[in-house]
């Protein structure tokens, strides 16, 4: 084990100065989600030689880690970047428009956008319109004044709508709109589907993905840690963050069922609870060869990430064989990410 991840200054050299020789450490910028997997293989590389200088892993959210990964080619720039959602199309063409090239997309494995309350709380069930009511901006397309669980489903308790989350720059955010808050506004207003289909995307990104700004969300930035230490100051509040971060802290703290089906291991593996959602590392094919070690870290990720292993230890929800398969396939063979399919 080694300590503390923090950023190096490096000077800004080309790439093509880049050698064997080189002293310069793997770089890793972007999601707190999956920070925590990628720091544990950074770990066991260090451990499997003690000459290998430390990763630089930087817990900084997958929008602002995108954006610096995507930022130029180079040793100045990220070798990759942790992600808790697939990369945007506008962000794949950021990185082609600043040369960075070929790039590989590799899902490390699965995970749930959990939303979380203190063992000391009020034991909250709820569904995706509930979440979708209590904190979106403008629920029916008029100002959002719930004050109460109660205010948004009468079966819910007479308690203050506090709910404490990443920043709108994170995957887990974007995750918690796709995932739950968007089929909620579907559920609760029939006009989101004729709003979705228009050309216009600005009303419908209004009433079903915009999150309220007055207080019942909380941005509590992108240290997860921060959310856990709030619950436990606050039982009655809840919190949004990836599953691991549940799992690792099950002494105090337990999932919300989301209609009816609570996020658990079995659960977001088999596909069942609502939140559930890939992880993903992507990687400069152009800088494979120039950063030494960079693909002995890449090709270790591989084997901590079978269930059972290191990394699912670490709160890691194992990929289905044949996804597991294929990331080691684009990493052993270098296969670049399509851009078909990207929104």
């Amino acid at each position: 084990m080694f300590g503390r991840f923090t950023l190096f200054a490096v000077a800004a050299l080309a790439l093509t100065a880049c050698d064997s020789n080189s002293t310069r450490e793997i770089r890793v910028v972007g999601s707190s989600t999956v920070f925590p997997f990628t720091t544990a293989v950074a770990e066991a590389f260090v451990n499997q030689s003690g000459e290998r200088k430390p990763p630089v892993i930087e817990s900084i959210g997958t929008g602002a880690g995108m954006k610096r990964f995507c930022d130029g080619v180079g040793w100045q720039f990220p070798d990759a970047v942790n992600a808790s959602r697939r990369m945007k199309k506008s962000e794949f063409e950021l990185c082609g428009k600043n040369g960075v090239g070929e790039i590989l997309e590799v899902q490390i494995g699965v995970d749930g956008v959990a939303l979380a309350e203190s063992n000391r709380g009020p034991k909250l069930q709820l569904s995706k319109k509930d979440v979708y009511l209590a904190l979106a901006f403008a629920p029916y397309g008029r100002p959002n004044t719930a004050k109460l669980w109660r205010d948004v489903n009468p079966s819910l308790p007479a308690i203050p709508i506090q709910v404490m989350g990443p920043p709108s720059t994170s995957g887990t955010r974007d995750a918690l709109v796709e995932l739950i808050m968007e089929p909620g506004c579907a559920e609760a207003d029939p006009n989101a589907k004729v709003l979705k289909k228009a050309k216009d995307a600005a009303p419908y990104d209004k009433l079903c993905k915009r999150i309220r700004d007055d207080g019942a969300y909380i941005d509590k930035g992108e240290n997860d840690n921060l959310i856990v230490q709030g619950l436990a100051q606050n039982p009655n509040a809840l919190g949004v963050f990836g599953y691991s971060y549940l799992e690792e802290n099950a002494d105090r703290l337990h999932g919300v069922p989301i209609d009816g089906i609570a996020p658990s291991y079995d659960t977001i593996a088999g596909g069942q609870y609502p939140g559930a959602r890939p992880l993903y590392l992507y990687v400069k094919k152009r800088h494979l060869r120039a950063v030494p070690g960079l693909a002995d870290f890449l090709r270790l990720y591989t084997t901590m990430w079978n269930p059972g292993g290191k990394l699912t230890k670490r709160g890691l929800i194992a990929a289905p064989d044949a996804l597991r398969a294929r990331s080691a396939a684009i990493i052993a063979q270098g296969i670049p990410l399509d851009p078909a399919g990207l929104h």
